[in-house]
């Protein structure tokens, strides 16, 4: 019996020491979700209440994630080290402020101050991050072409990200400071991905998933400029969300490519991503009305919970049969 309870700690030891920083890509679908489907309270009266349970699922995984990630630190700071110097990894640790930032978002219309302090906090962690991060690119001398990825939209993301909950709580200037630092990074990045995916191998098919945070910046970048300009619909907003859309389209009638990679935590890049451009979606349908958006607002919202249910289900049975937190 002694030896099966060493045993058993030492597994729980070795996943904890392989646990991904990427786990915090759980959060941001989750709360996503969340946002999504309290964009669309006008078109179910249940929506209000599933909203309310997803965030507080997402504030509790998002708890029990840091608390298992601080640990990791705590105990194997090497493990984490080589995280933070990985070429792939380095880009989701920005995931730890963006479900901050979507868990502030959240909390706008239950408690301003609350969701207010959140957002600061959140927001604060994430300019580390960028400052960091983009001085690691900078300075590094490892990184090749083929090591770009969408991932690294990640850090760029969180600062579009701000204005969701910065502007209507008052915090524009703020809300414009990070906005202008994602929106031109962005630009940057999405010329260096294109130059790697035109004239380069391509990348293995099991981040393949990560394609779909192309998504992200200008889905992200309609609901931000959107919110910044006080709802209004304008040339510089229809441009983001039809390019959204444009890459949406482009992912989709490659559907057949992601249908046969094996499942695994790279899957959860599917989720924020749809989320964001589900809700610029109901955002357009809100304000230009007619059967198109209409259309495509239910569309997105039902299977964007149909994937959030089958990547919580996926997740749960991989974890229950150790294959997540493990070696790559």
């Amino acid at each position: 019996m002694n030896t099966e309870t060493a045993q058993s700690t030492e597994t729980t030891h070795s996943r904890l020491s392989h646990m991904p920083v990427s786990l915090f890509a759980v959060v941001m679908g989750l709360a996503g979700l969340a946002l999504a489907v309290r964009q669309g309270e006008q078109l179910w009266e249940i929506a209000q209440v599933l909203s309310t349970v997803l965030l507080v699922v997402s504030i509790g995984i998002y708890i029990a994630i840091a608390v298992a990630y601080s640990l990791k630190f705590l105990r194997y700071r090497e493990s984490v080290t080589w995280e933070f110097n990985h070429p792939i990894r380095l880009s989701f640790f920005p995931a730890i402020s963006i479900g901050l930032i979507l868990i502030a978002i959240l909390l706008v219309p239950i408690s301003a101050p609350l969701a207010k302090g959140v957002l600061i906090v959140g927001a604060t962690i994430q300019l580390v991050f960028t400052l960091v991060i983009l001085s690691a690119w900078i300075h590094q001398d490892r990184f090749q072409i083929t090591h770009s990825n969408p991932a690294w939209f990640i850090p760029i993301v969180g600062n579009i990200l701000v204005p969701v909950g910065g502007a209507p709580l008052g915090l524009i200037e703020v809300s414009w400071f990070f906005f202008s630092i994602g929106l031109v990074f962005w630009i940057v990045l999405l010329a260096i991905l294109m130059n790697r995916y035109f004239f380069h191998s391509p990348m293995p098919s099991k981040l393949l998933p990560t394609l779909f945070i192309l998504i992200a910046p200008p889905a992200v970048g309609f609901i931000s400029w959107v919110n910044l300009h006080g709802g209004l619909i304008d040339d510089t907003a229809r441009i983001l969300y039809y390019f959204g859309l444009f890459i949406t389209l482009m992912l989709f009638f490659q559907i057949r490519r992601f249908t046969t990679i094996p499942f695994g935590l790279p899957w959860w890049a599917y989720s924020f991503p749809l989320a964001a451009f589900t809700i610029a979606t109901m955002m357009m349908c809100g304000a230009m009305g007619g059967w198109f958006f209409n259309v495509l607002s239910v569309v997105l919202l039902v299977a964007l919970i149909a994937l959030l249910t089958m990547l919580v289900v996926k997740t749960i049975a991989a974890m229950r049969a150790g294959k997540i937190c493990v070696p790559e």
